[in-house]
């Protein structure tokens, strides 16, 4: 063929970093069949949706077997009802959004990687180690990206204290992804502060927050002047199980400008060009799920989930095993034995204890010598893969 192609793949590594996992886990399996492999690698939820969630559905489901509530296509934003509770969600956080601010998707990853459809030839600061949709999606689009380091020294949050004074599009994630580590309000009073002097935007992952207990904020726009100058992104996948259920939304507050043009306006445009919508049944289910009813049922899980977590970070401290993360996020991040590499040290859980964990060099260059452990899994797996890994280690 002599048609030309996006020559920026060829910027990104040939596979995703969980493919590669699942490659070296099917491997493994072919190989032996006979071993019980314990996966707290990919962050999945394991517990089923929650009863209001499931009430929700079927109710909706009955009203598409009838002719007078049957829905076609969903509004590209998102139905009213959906972005009104959303709007009441942020409400009992103490944070007040228009819905019309609020725009529903089928998750924060096709958000996140989608959202630069609407930007220019930008800067890009990312910290590194980081979820790689945030540096793939803009390498696949031929941006610049410029890493922030993100290390033990500063507690894997990195600041703009020493950058240089210019406008950036700014990617923050608190719970981070992969390190478990949580911005407090003053450190992202920084970046507003940064962002605002430099005429930077910042586009906050706020995926995980309802794992936060501490004195934590849940949603950047607790922080004064966030709406000048951040885009929110929230899903329901961790907080409420919908990793295969898919739904998440997007906030643009109105104050967002560029150009002369509303954020929010170009975001709704590029949507109703190449979205259709998330479907009226999990619509439905979303608006239960954060409902004080379904919030409270959610917060169960999410409790499971944590202890979870707090039964792994107990071993690791027994161990003496440097980590962060595990107290208000479900993942924690830990460096790795022995100086180990960090696919060094997959490999050696694979073959030695059957689990599998995330190496995390494949989140970026300082993630080299660290490794990512998930909560998701059942209680026995987790109590489980802390014997095999106490033998073992």
């Amino acid at each position: 063929m002599k048609i030309r192609i996006n020559e920026h793949f060829g910027s990104i590594k040939e596979s995703y970093l969980f493919s590669d996992i699942a490659r070296r886990v099917g491997a493994y399996s072919a190989a032996h069949p006979e071993q019980k492999i314990i996966r707290l690698g990919i962050g999945d939820v394991t517990l089923p949706l929650t009863p209001s969630v499931i009430a929700a559905m079927h109710r909706a489901v009955d009203e598409m077997a009838a002719a007078d509530s049957f829905r076609g296509y969903a509004p590209e934003a998102g139905y009213d009802f959906l972005r009104q509770a959303i709007a009441g969600y942020y409400r009992r956080m103490g944070v007040s959004l228009r819905p019309e601010e609020i725009f529903v998707s089928d998750g924060a990853k096709s958000d996140i990687g989608n959202f630069v459809d609407i930007l220019g030839d930008n800067e890009i600061l990312i910290p590194d180690p980081v979820y790689p949709v945030y540096v793939d999606s803009n390498l696949m689009s031929g941006r610049r990206v410029t890493y922030l380091e993100a290390d033990a020294r500063n507690g894997f949050l990195p600041m703009p204290t020493g950058l240089p004074e210019r406008a950036y599009v700014i990617y923050l994630c608190s719970p981070n992804n992969p390190t478990g580590a949580v911005y407090s309000a003053a450190q992202l009073g920084e970046w507003i502060a940064f962002a605002q002097r430099t005429g930077s935007l910042i586009l906050f992952d706020s995926a995980y927050e309802s794992y936060i207990s501490g004195d934590y904020p849940h949603s950047v726009y607790a922080v004064p002047g966030a709406r000048e100058c951040v885009v929110e992104f929230c899903s329901l996948s961790k907080t409420a199980g919908f990793t295969g259920t898919r739904c998440g939304w997007t906030v643009l507050p109105q104050e967002l400008e560029a150009g002369g043009m509303k954020l929010g306006s170009l975001w709704l445009r590029r949507q109703s060009t190449k979205f259709n919508g998330v479907p009226y049944v999990v619509q439905r289910a979303a608006e239960a799920a954060v409902s004080p009813q379904g919030h409270a049922e959610a917060m169960e899980h999410v409790g499971y989930y944590m202890e979870n977590a707090r039964i792994l970070a107990d071993f690791l401290q027994e161990k003496n095993i440097w980590f962060t993360g595990g107290k208000n996020s479900p993942y924690l991040w830990l460096r790795c034995p022995g100086e180990m590499g960090s696919w060094e040290f997959f490999d050696y859980l694979l073959e030695h204890a059957q689990i599998v964990g995330t190496p995390g060099e494949g989140f970026g260059k300082c993630g080299e010598g660290y490794f990512r452990l998930t909560a998701f899994g059942r209680r026995e797996a987790t109590v489980e893969a802390v014997a095999r890994l106490r033998n073992l280690l």
